[in-house]
């Protein structure tokens, strides 16, 4: 339990206030401080009590919703960087510059990919990066998914080892497990891209859905959305979701193959590196005019031609015309290959 003193008491020094927020809030309150621009990132968030963290602020927050507001007697600089805490661990220059140089935090849970290191290494790397993060609990390595299904190898390496979170972007909250189902950081822009294209009320097939990456932003912008997934585990989240959201009302929820949905779209959605091998379907299920938005994982010598004249070919095989609207790199997928999206409209 924390000895902070609530503002008012007295205290000098009006650099240490610090906001209360329940632990499951955490990472919505730090987005809005941020947005309020009140957010103080050269400390530490600290425990404040068995349920509520102590997030360092600059002055006290208007818009953010928030428990209290404190001053801590205690603060705690942030820890400037994993290098430096390595380095405090007893690694030496040539490990240290082995070590990860990129990670991501979803919500309470940093992922980062391991390779190579020995349970101790991998230790030490999990507990420096909780240092960094005050705001996560638990640290998993991750090594990408496999299958059909989309399913994460993940695997706890430091912390509480609670791999089910809240993550938040742009006001959409996406209830996850990550040893169970999958999640991308690095799609999004394109998250939130999605929810910014469609037009209120818009018709749109998600044909792989997964917890709801596309179809929540969608959903959240008045589009209606049929959302297909495959993976029980995913479309358990997925239902969790559209109820967190609060947009049940507008998402049709389906769970099985995508090519067996009977459905008509203004728009559909293809998240999955395979994804052309359902264009057959997705061009029965869209609209004269619809929007095609094609997925795929690109070698860099087959940008941009490979994904167009897939969406060409299966387009001319029903009689039907083309017309490229974008083409955007996503993320790297791995060396020399590109995760990219496609937009077409399909007459």
């Amino acid at each position: 339990m924390s000895d902070d003193l609530p503002v008012g008491d007295g205290s000098e020094n009006s650099d240490d206030l610090a906001a209360v927020v329940p632990k499951p809030s955490t990472e919505v309150a730090i987005a809005s401080l941020r947005d309020e621009g009140v957010y103080d990132d050269e400390r530490r968030v600290q425990e404040y009590s068995t349920e509520t963290v102590a997030l360092p602020v600059t002055d006290p927050p208007n818009a953010t919703d928030v428990l209290d507001v404190v001053r801590q007697t205690d603060p705690e600089p942030r820890a400037p960087d994993l290098e430096t805490l390595l380095r405090e661990r007893g690694w030496d220059d040539e490990a240290v510059a082995d070590a990860p140089a990129s990670w991501a935090v979803v919500g309470s849970v940093i992922l980062v990919s391991l390779d190579g290191w020995t349970d101790e290494q991998e230790r030490d790397i999990g507990e420096s990066l909780l240092e960094l993060h005050g705001e996560a609990d638990t640290v998993c390595a991750h090594g990408g998914v496999s299958g059909e299904l989309r399913q994460p190898d993940t695997r706890v390496v430091a912390g509480l080892g609670d791999t089910e979170t809240v993550h938040t972007e742009h006001g959409t909250r996406y209830s996850l497990d990550l040893a169970k189902v999958m999640f991308s950081p690095g799609n999004q822009a394109e998250r939130a891209r999605m929810g910014e294209v469609v037009d209120e009320d818009e018709e749109v097939l998600d044909m792989f859905a997964g917890i709801g990456y596309f179809t929540l932003p969608m959903a959240r912008a008045g589009a209606q959305v049929t959302a297909v997934e495959k993976n029980p585990e995913s479309f358990r989240f997925l239902g969790e979701n559209a109820n967190l959201n609060g947009v049940l009302d507008r998402v049709s929820l389906v769970l099985g193959d995508c090519r067996e949905v009977e459905a008509t779209a203004d728009r559909v959605v293809m998240g999955y590196y395979d994804a052309h091998e359902y264009l057959d379907a997705a061009l029965d299920a869209l609209e004269p005019g619809g929007i095609l938005h094609l997925h795929e994982a690109t070698p860099e010598d087959r940008l941009w031609d490979r994904p167009v004249s897939r969406i060409r070919e299966a387009a001319a095989a029903r009689g039907r015309t083309v017309e490229i609207l974008d083409r955007r790199r996503v993320k790297s997928h791995s060396e020399g290959v590109w995760h990219v999206v496609v937009d077409a409209r399909i007459d």
